[in-house]
């Protein structure tokens, strides 16, 4: 899965889930999903009700997280973790992990600045920033 679309990513994610509760095997990048899949116990009835929410808008106006898109960033987190990109990232959340004692809590101080910059990317149509994200890990690692 490589720049997938809403569609596809939602179908990924329903699809874990499905091939999880029937017991069939997973594949790797499945077996991650999972993993952030049996964190989230709150949206397992999502996961379980493609039909209803496959094509749910999700307003953070309205105070709505988005289960998918916060699935998806934690699954971006282990992939930049695993090959530590951008460089230094690992080391930060190595340095979070140790302030919050807890894999999933430093994961999600780092959701908030890849959040933020995807965003920023976003709204100012530019390249994602790399200094300014460390940077801002930096100061959650204080």
């Amino acid at each position: 899965m490589f720049n997938p679309s809403r569609d596809q990513s939602r179908n990924f994610l329903f699809e874990t889930w499905r091939k999880y509760r029937a017991q069939l095997a997973l594949e790797d990048m499945e077996k991650i999903a999972l993993e952030m899949i049996l964190r989230h116990p709150e949206y397992h009835d999502i996961l379980s009700d493609p039909a209803r929410y496959a094509d749910k808008d999700y307003s953070p106006e309205a105070g709505e997280t988005n289960p998918f898109l916060h699935l998806s960033l934690h699954m971006t987190i282990e992939e930049q973790l695993s090959i530590n990109q951008p460089p230094g990232i690992a080391e930060r959340y190595q340095r979070l992990l140790k302030k919050t004692g807890d894999a999933h809590d430093a994961q999600h101080a780092v959701m908030e600045c890849l959040a933020e910059m995807i965003w920023q990317v976003q709204r100012h149509r530019t390249p994602f920033d790399a200094e300014t994200y460390l940077a801002c890990l930096d100061k959650q690692c204080k």
